[in-house]
């Protein structure tokens, strides 16, 4: 038990330390004023029982510095159960931009809604995020200025909870940060492992090289990260994280436990069908790690295992994820929120075990739909 789980430890460390060396080494995307956008951008939004959110999104996107004539936006809904629709189009002649509203028919989820939007889109970029998001002025400028720049084949981009009045949500933008921050150094490292489809772009054209969701598409989840994978198999190098506080997308935290493992729940059951072998080590690395220091914990007090290697196991994980996750939201401008990184180790133990054993399940809770796979 001793060495194995040190063994873990070691490659624990070595792969978080080489994250946090990736994200500080990580050049900050900055716009040059001379930059002309040129390219013709469709965001592309799925939706599903957005009343109360998608009229902020889309003056947001009526708000964007991105000339508008060159923006295409297209709201895909997925069988809303509220008055989504009407508000979207109560927006077609208010904003600047070309608006148009689809619904599917027979199909449902979000990788439908997505196809479905790409199918439709008049631009050569496309830029997705989420009906409940917030997304700032110079967001497409910046999507559209590393495309452009770095001949992008897939752009991933930073998003952030806010606001976060509770305790509980505070905790929850701790550990997303970590979430985001290694996305974003996997990233920089040439070893894509995870994004967040609340701030993604890709050319149109890449979608029909991959062949869209086809291997994947009987998965519920996964409408961003397969994606992710497929594009790096074919152009490994050409992708990126937008290392700029001005391209976060921001979102809202789960306001209930419940919702939130939910949450967790179904962003872990798609692990199992990764198909790159470095991104299921990675997976199995943190859930086996984290697995035998809770399994330590439990044998400690059985007097079955020395509390001090457990303690010294556990020591280094906390220093380690506390530099990590503190550079993350140095980044984020929420330093002020460091001292709860010691703290959300002790829960961050359990959960990562306990949402791991019940995603492989394959059944979870999303949008008033029980899902399984």
């Amino acid at each position: 038990m001793q060495l194995l789980l040190f063994g873990f430890l070691f490659f624990y460390a070595r792969a978080m330390l080489r994250r946090l060396w990736a994200w500080e080494q990580m050049a900050t995307v900055i716009v040059p004023p001379d930059f002309r956008p040129q390219v013709k951008i469709t965001v592309i939004i799925p939706i599903r029982n957005e009343a109360q959110h998608i009229a902020r999104l889309l003056q947001n996107l009526a708000d964007q510095t991105y000339p508008a004539h060159l923006i295409e936006v297209l709201i895909i809904d997925d069988h809303s159960e509220d008055n989504s629709l009407a508000v979207v189009q109560s927006y077609s002649n208010r904003v600047p931009y070309s608006l148009h509203c689809h619904s599917l028919d027979h199909q449902t989820g979000k990788k439908a809604a997505v196809a479905t939007g790409v199918a439709a889109a008049a631009g050569e970029l496309l830029a997705f995020t989420d009906g409940d998001c917030c997304v700032q002025p110079d967001w497409l400028t910046y999507l559209a200025f590393l495309y452009t720049s770095r001949g992008a084949k897939f752009i991933s981009g930073p998003v952030m909870y806010d606001p976060t009045p509770t305790l509980f949500e505070k905790i929850q933008l701790v550990e997303f940060a970590s979430l985001i921050g290694t996305g974003g150094s996997s990233l920089a490292l040439g070893k894509p492992n995870m994004c967040n489809g609340a701030n993604l772009a890709y050319p149109k054209s890449i979608f029909a090289e991959i062949n869209g969701f086809a291997g994947n598409d009987h998965l519920p989840s996964g409408d961003d990260e397969f994606i992710m994978h497929k594009v790096h198999q074919l152009y490994p190098g050409s992708l990126h994280f937008v290392k700029a506080p001005q391209a976060t997308v921001f979102t809202g935290a789960k306001t209930s436990l419940a919702g939130f493992f939910s949450q967790r729940v179904r962003w872990a059951s798609k692990w199992p069908a990764y198909q790159g072998p470095e991104v299921k080590l990675l997976a199995i690395l943190v859930f086996g790690f984290n697995f035998l220091l809770f399994l330590g914990a439990g044998l400690a007090l059985l007097n079955i295992f020395s509390i001090l290697w457990l303690m010294v196991a556990l020591g280094v994980k906390i220093l380690i994820d506390y530099f990590f996750i503190r550079a993350i939201l140095v980044f984020f401008n929420k330093l002020k929120y460091s001292y709860l990184i010691i703290p959300l180790q002790f829960i961050y133990i359990p959960y990562v075990v306990a949402t791991a054993l019940v995603a492989l399940r394959g059944s979870y809770n999303w949008k008033g739909r029980k899902i399984k796979h």
